[in-house]
C-alpha cells in the first residue's frame, strides 16, 4: 500500500496548518494540497483526484457539503471526511446524503484524525461519537428532490440569489430558476422566507 494521498479543505490557514502537522506525522498520510474553499475544492480534487479529502463544513460560498456533492458525482471513489463544528443529528444526516463517507467534530479532543482517514480510504464509514441518535423519520418531500434540486435549496435557504448560485455551480441562472421554482413546489412553499425558515429547522443552514 502507497501512502494515503489527502486534500485538506478549510478556510482557515491556521487550522489547515495545524491539521497538516496531524497528517503528515503519520507516514501512511501524505498531504497533497489545500483549499481554502469548496469551489477550489472542487477543481483540486478534479485535478489531482485524491483518496481522502478532510472538508471544513462551514465556509463561505460553497459549503463543505455542497462541494462534497460535486465531487463525489463526479469521483464516487473519492473519500469524505467532513468535520464540522456542530453536532445536530441533521448536519450528520446531510453530509452522508451528500456522500461523505465520515463525519467527526472539529473540536473534540479526542479524534484521532490520521485514524479516521485511513479508516475511510479503506472504505470504513466513521461517525464521531455520539453524533448519531436514533434514525430520525424521513423525510419524504425531502428525499424526493433531486441532488441538484438539494444543493440549490440549501443554497437558497443561505440567501443567495439565482444569479450567485448559478456563478457557484456554473450552471445558468435559468436553469437556477427552474430547479428553485421545481423545490419550491415540491415543498409547497411560496416564498424565499417561509424556504429559509424551513431549511433552518430541517437543519440544513444555520442562521449567521
Amino acid at each position: 500500500m502507497g501512502q494515503i494521498s489527502v486534500l485538506l479543505v478549510d478556510d482557515h490557514a491556521l487550522v489547515r496548518k495545524g491539521f497538516r502537522r496531524i497528517l503528515e506525522d503519520d507516514p501512511a498520510i501524505r498531504v497533497v494540497d489545500e483549499a481554502a474553499n469548496g469551489q477550489e475544492a472542487i477543481r483540486l480534487a478534479r485535478l489531482l483526484h485524491p483518496q481522502v479529502i478532510v472538508m471544513d463544513m462551514a465556509m463561505p460560498g460553497l459549503d463543505g457539503v455542497q462541494a462534497t456533492r460535486e465531487i463525489v458525482k463526479d469521483q464516487p471513489d473519492i473519500a469524505v471526511l467532513i468535520l464540522s463544528m456542530y453536532s445536530e443529528e441533521n448536519y450528520v444526516r446531510n453530509a452522508l446524503d451528500a456522500g461523505a463517507r465520515g463525519f467527526i467534530l472539529k473540536d473534540a479532543l479526542e479524534v484521532d484524525l490520521a485514524g479516521a482517514v485511513k479508516a475511510v480510504a479503506a472504505g470504513r464509514q466513521v461517525i464521531g461519537p455520539g453524533l448519531l441518535a436514533a434514525n430520525r423519520a424521513p423525510d419524504p418531500q425531502y428525499d424526493r428532490l433531486t441532488p441538484r434540486e438539494k444543493q440549490i435549496l440549501e443554497l437558497a435557504a443561505q440567501g443567495k440569489s439565482n444569479k450567485t448560485i448559478a456563478a457557484l455551480l456554473h450552471l445558468s441562472e435559468n436553469t437556477v430558476a427552474v430547479h428553485r421554482a421545481n423545490v419550491m413546489a415540491e415543498l409547497n412553499i411560496h416564498r424565499t422566507t417561509d424556504l429559509i425558515v424551513w431549511a433552518v429547522k430541517k437543519g440544513l443552514v444555520r442562521l449567521p
